[in-house]
């Protein structure tokens, strides 16, 4: 399950939009309490997909490293990832499937025309992604 501080989720649905009609993408910021990942802070990243920023998201391992940093600055880490899908549903394709980790929750935002319509957090397990409930607080 995934507990999501309100202002993280203005964050990234801001993003999403002013992204638009790319994908976006960023890093969730939070602490793991067994089962639950809870999100205090999300972490904007560019998207460095060199040719297919309209529908392929990629972070930079340098990005990924900052990130980090921030996050332990605050006592916290990395426990998820987030991306907009423009123009299409909030659910994984194959490709984030196929790039995913497990242990970590998955935010895709559906965007449609410039508006974030949707969003959903998925999670990797054995492999295959399932939805996972949110809850925002704050």
């Amino acid at each position: 399950m995934l507990r999501i501080k309100n202002s993280a989720v203005q964050k990234i649905i801001a993003q999403a939009e002013r992204d638009y009609p790319y994908e976006t993408c960023g890093l969730l910021l939070g602490k793991y309490e067994k089962d639950l990942r809870i999100v205090f802070g999300a972490y904007e990243t560019p998207n460095a997909n060199p040719d297919r920023k309209n529908d392929r998201y990629e972070i930079d391992p340098k990005d990924y490293l900052k990130a980090e940093k921030k996050a332990r600055e605050f006592g916290l880490e990395i426990v998820g990832v987030y991306h907009s899908h423009p123009d299409h549903p909030d659910r994984p394709s194959q490709f984030d499937q196929e790039r995913a980790f497990e242990g970590f929750s998955y935010i895709i935002l559906s965007v449609s025309k410039g508006k974030v319509v949707s969003y959903k957090s998925w999670e990797l397990v054995d492999g295959k992604f399932r939805e996972e409930p949110i809850d925002i607080f704050g």
